[in-house]
């Protein structure tokens, strides 16, 4: 049975089996980051759409008027020309199948969705899930917070004792912007991604968005030709050694996947787009070291430098922000004090493999 809504937000009492009691304060308890070092995870299995029944890029099948996601009641405003759309007037919850496929499909050719006023955090964590999964087979993060006895969840969470925002910043930094697409080591990347906040400071805590097929449109026509039948590696080694380090789980054995740094990324769209991002991608294969940094520190420069392709998505209360992974990079900002908390949730289904 899920918990009810007075469970979620308002049970202040830790679990004594949980690793750390829940600070006072917490808006939805529940949702506390879980660490259980005994807790394991099998290797990710490639899996095929047709045989897999829960899952075909549901995009792919939408009417794309999208009549069911884009009623008269409702109201959308774009951000950006090549990214991100504010959406009011409609709940997630109350989507249909067919309204659920639209919304992959507009995903998909917006990259990056910001729905307002959602009931989405009140649901329940089956009823999540449930959703999400209607998107794809949910990953299940080796190494970050999740949630007791629901590892679909990837919990983000800063609070004044859990300041790893500095760790990840490191003495040398004096920025926390972070380029990544999530797991993008995965063979099966995410595709329509679910990310809602709980708790949030008044000021700061965005996400930066940028479109990684506009960033691969801009590059000139002999430069796109010199990235053909390159490979690029994508690991994890390096997120599992730093929780490791911490003391952190890992829950899942680091793989690394070879893939071309660009691809016909979006299935539904069938548009081409960078992928390679600093926070996963560490060489190029065949390149000496000098030649392979040279390459990608270029398209990093160029993905950083972009703000005509990105976005800057802020967080209202009830706000639940959808985005294809595919064909995005994100990065958190780090712009408010350690003294506030900012805690949110992820759901992360996985697409089918790009073409390359």
């Amino acid at each position: 049975m899920a918990p009810s809504v007075a469970d979620l937000k308002e049970s202040t009492v830790p679990d004594p089996a949980d690793l750390k009691p829940k600070p006072f304060g917490l808006s939805y308890p529940f949702y506390y980051p879980y660490y259980d070092h005994n807790e394991k995870f099998p290797p990710t299995e490639l899996f095929e759409p047709a045989f897999y029944v829960e899952h075909n890029d549901v995009g792919k099948q939408a009417n794309p008027a999208k009549p069911n996601l884009l009623n008269p009641n409702v109201t959308t405003r774009d951000i950006s020309p090549y990214l991100g759309t504010e959406i009011t007037g409609v709940q997630i919850s109350q989507l249909t199948k067919e309204g659920l496929d639209e919304l992959a499909l507009f995903a998909a050719e917006r990259k990056v969705l910001l729905f307002r006023d959602q009931d989405f955090k009140d649901l329940g964590p089956e009823r999540q899930i449930e959703i999400a999964r209607h998107f794809g087979p949910i990953q299940r993060h080796p190494t970050s917070g999740n949630v007791k006895g629901f590892p679909e969840f990837h919990v983000v969470y800063r609070d004044p004792e859990h300041d790893v925002f500095k760790e990840y910043r490191g003495r040398n930094r004096s920025s926390g912007v972070q380029w990544h697409s999530d797991v993008s080591y995965e063979k099966q990347p995410p595709s329509t991604t679910f990310f809602f906040i709980l708790d949030q400071p008044g000021v700061g805590g965005d996400t930066l968005f940028l479109s990684q097929s506009e960033a691969y449109n801009r590059l000139s026509p002999e430069f796109q030709k010199r990235l053909e039948g390159l490979r690029a590696v994508h690991s994890a080694v390096e997120q599992a050694e730093f929780s490791r380090q911490r003391g952190g789980v890992v829950r899942r054995e680091a793989v690394e996947s070879e893939v071309s740094p660009f691809r016909v990324a979006d299935v539904v769209t069938g548009e081409k787009a960078l992928y390679v991002n600093p926070g996963f991608t560490r060489r190029i294969v065949g390149y000496t070291k000098e030649e392979s940094d040279n390459l990608l520190n270029f398209l990093y420069d160029h993905q950083a430098k972009g703000a005509d392709f990105q976005i800057r998505a802020n967080y209202h209360p009830g706000t639940v922000v959808v985005w294809d992974n595919r064909v995005t990079a994100h990065s958190a900002t780090v712009d408010f004090e350690n003294t506030f908390r900012r805690h949110a949730v992820r759901l992360t289904p996985q697409a089918e493999v790009p073409f390359e």
